[in-house]
């Protein structure tokens, strides 16, 4: 897995559909239908005037619930593309620039947008976390874990930064560390596979190295 892998988890969004199916009783299936319909307007209704915060509470509350891989990374999709966005356009725009930066290779003038993105919004969490990944890929793992114990500091959740820890700790040779990392990124996001993979190979291997 690459280092941006690690922290990004990047997957194309799905949406999660439930079907409910009644047959016994075709007057009472009509009348559930009909509730079922109006109860989905209410809650698109209330959806569409929550705050961006309870959005994504909601969005974490059904990535936690949710066990196939498929429809769970298209919910955290979601909740990327709710963190890519600052609230600030000139912060979004300095880290378009230094996305493009990264892209082209050019780290010393990423590592300037995203200093002064971070200086504009401090508490936006994406913004430390798009330096911690671009600290790793350079090798600078020190400066890395700091910028991610920043963003875990703003937002616990954050499955991303959880796996650049989980990569950083990995590195050191320190398993226990690396496995309680994934340990936290699986609480929040259970069904994702790698995470579940490198989860197992570490409790096996600390497993056979305690008998």
């Amino acid at each position: 897995m690459s280092a941006m892998r690690f922290f990004a988890l990047t997957s194309a969004a799905l949406p999660l559909a439930l079907m409910l199916l009644t047959s016994s009783f075709p007057a009472a299936a009509a009348e559930k239908s009909a509730a079922a319909t109006k109860k989905d307007v209410i809650v698109e209704q209330a959806d569409a005037n929550n705050s961006p915060k309870q959005h994504l509470d909601q969005l974490f509350s059904q990535l936690k619930r949710e066990r196939d891989p498929e429809k769970a990374s298209g919910i955290a999709n979601e909740i990327r593309m709710e963190w890519n966005d600052s609230g600030s356009a000139t912060v979004n725009l300095l880290m378009q620039w230094a996305d493009k930066a990264i892209e082209e290779k050019r780290n010393p003038a990423a590592l300037d947008f995203l200093d002064e993105a971070i200086a504009l919004k401090p508490d936006y969490a994406e913004s430390w976390n798009r330096r911690a990944t671009l600290n790793f890929v350079m090798g600078n793992y020190r400066k890395s874990m700091s910028d991610i114990e920043r963003v875990l500091d703003l937002e616990p959740r954050h499955f991303g930064a959880l796996s650049g820890m989980a990569a950083i700790l990995s590195n050191s040779g320190n398993d226990q560390l690396t496995l309680k990392a994934w340990e936290r990124f699986l609480d929040i996001y259970p069904a994702e596979r790698t995470a579940q993979e490198q989860a197992n190979t570490l409790a096996e291997k600390l497993a056979g190295n305690r008998t």
